[in-house]
């Protein structure tokens, strides 16, 4: 199915600026309601990579003191009647927050709006700061407005999600964090959440599925020729590069973009501390519609992007985040995830028979005596003659060994997915690890290559323009049922 992903990315792109259903809610939440779980702390997960150094685009030119609206050419493609010398009669204090709301005549309160913002924090394992609480309350509060439209428009159509629905979905998310349902109670309310919440959160969920399917999806066709001419392109594309992109961005215009320049700037330096992962950046401060999804673009082709950003990923590195890059109405920050050619076998999707072998280091171990035992361990290694005689090299050195058959290439981190693709079958990886874990090494038993890349078939092409087409309805009814609401801010 290599290379049919990309047909996805023009609706992505085409709906920056808006916002998408559940913006700052985690996908993570509710077993088949909410589709991609969270897994329990416990469980392992691989590590998100420190991003590469960043490539900085140049700072704009500041204004010049003192600069008004009408020195300024300002196009008017907003379709609206604004005067080209306004005033501004009244204040508007930006501080004053509105942290509760009544929505066609159904009430969300400060309790709903602080547990929900509780819930987001423990699913995503973050410790907020005061700050970053407060702009997330606001979020929150506008993804709890969108969430009581659609339960409300599922009513409307006769849809109702039934007490026994919502606690087998509370007790699939219970089981997914190795929880009973009273022990995930006392989890919540622990955390400063509640089961109300979830279970909330459940419903609009599964009542806005249940609607798309029932007055959306009928209605939405894909024809035979439309099939048939992305297969041609698919086609025709083989062989150019895709990229795995996650992207944040911000609006700007000619008065702030100063100040948004800086925020990226500074939104940059979080993320290469590598406290939190991109997609958590992405979900709080992106102003484009794929905040939704952490930011991700998915697999794109760089002629299908912007100017800047297609120059920008076609120099990156995999691992590395660039920016800020200017774009059309604000700034980008863009994170390659991965790289490949269309339809064309990657040789990192090779999988591999591994027999790893790790020296563990006394406690309080310094960086010197780290430094000599990963030498011995080294030479160790280069002493090996194939997999058969990793047991013996490992009993000599007083190493474990640890066996693995199915390891993608790609699944390894971006450092040793160089050092494997050149290795031949019985040599060994160089030895990594640090003083307080220890120092491995990978020892390559087996190959098997990745096979070659094939054009998807006509059902699954179908299926996916299909999906496409329903979340682009489900968007424009959610901003037909917005303009039509009765919303009261108190």
């Amino acid at each position: 199915m290599m290379g049919y992903r990309h047909l996805k990315h023009d609706v992505r792109l085409a709906a920056r600026g808006g916002r998408v259903i559940g913006s700052v809610v985690l996908a993570a939440l509710a077993a088949s309601a909410i589709a991609q779980a969270v897994p329990p702390k416990g469980a392992q997960r691989r590590p998100a990579p420190r991003p590469a150094p960043v490539q900085s685009a140049p700072a704009p030119a500041p204004s010049a003191p003192g600069q008004t609206v009408q020195d300024r050419s300002v196009p008017d493609n907003t379709g609206l009647d604004i005067p080209t010398n306004l005033q501004i009669f009244g204040k508007v204090d930006p501080n004053v927050r509105k942290p509760t709301a009544i929505v066609n005549d159904t009430v969300i309160t400060g309790t709903d709006v602080d547990q929900r913002v509780s819930l987001v924090a423990m699913a995503n394992e973050a410790k907020l700061s005061a700050e970053d609480r407060e702009r997330l309350k606001l979020q929150v509060l506008r993804q709890l407005i969108d969430e009581t439209l659609q339960i409300q428009e599922a009513k409307a159509a006769d849809i109702t999600i039934t007490p026994a629905e919502l606690n087998q979905s509370y007790d699939a998310v219970s089981k997914r964090f190795n929880r009973t349902p009273v022990a995930m109670r006392a989890f919540l309310r622990d955390s400063g959440s509640s089961e109300r919440s979830l279970k909330r959160q459940i419903e609009g969920e599964l009542a806005w599925q249940r609607y798309l399917r029932r007055r959306v999806e009928p209605f939405v066709n894909v024809g035979d020729e439309e099939v048939k001419s992305i297969i041609d392109r698919l086609q025709a594309a083989k062989g150019t590069d895709e990229f795995n992109l996650k992207e944040i961005y911000l609006a700007a215009t000619p008065a702030n973009s100063q100040q948004v320049y800086a925020n990226a700037k500074q939104i940059l330096q979080e993320i290469q501390k590598g406290a939190q992962p991109f997609e958590y950046y992405a979900r709080q401060f992106s102003e484009a519609s794929t905040r939704a999804v952490g930011g991700d673009l998915g697999w794109i082709r760089a002629a299908t992007l912007p100017g800047p950003l297609s120059e920008a990923a076609t120099t990156m590195q995999v691992g590395q985040v660039a920016g800020p890059i200017e774009v059309s109405g604000g700034y980008s920050i863009l994170y390659l995830t991965d790289k490949r050619q269309v339809l064309t076998a990657d040789p990192r999707d090779a999988k591999l028979s591994l027999k790893q072998l790790t020296l563990r280091f006394p406690p309080n171990t310094n960086q010197a005596q780290a430094s000599a035992r990963a030498q011995a361990f080294a030479k160790a290694t280069q002493e090996l003659r194939g997999c058969g005689t990793v047991e013996k090299v490992a009993a000599g050195i007083g190493a474990d060994v640890v066996d693995n058959d199915t390891v993608r290439i790609r699944d390894l981190p971006p450092q040793l997915q160089e050092v494997m693709l050149k290795l031949q079958v019985g040599e060994s990886s160089p030895p990594f690890g640090s003083a307080e874990q220890g120092v491995r090494a990978l020892v390559l038993c087996g190959r098997d290559e990745a096979a070659g890349g094939s054009v998807p078939n006509s059902e699954q092409i179908q299926g996916q323009l299909e999906q496409q087409r329903v979340n682009l309805r489900a968007q424009q009814k959610l901003r037909d049922l917005r303009r039509d609401a009765v919303v009261e801010y108190r």
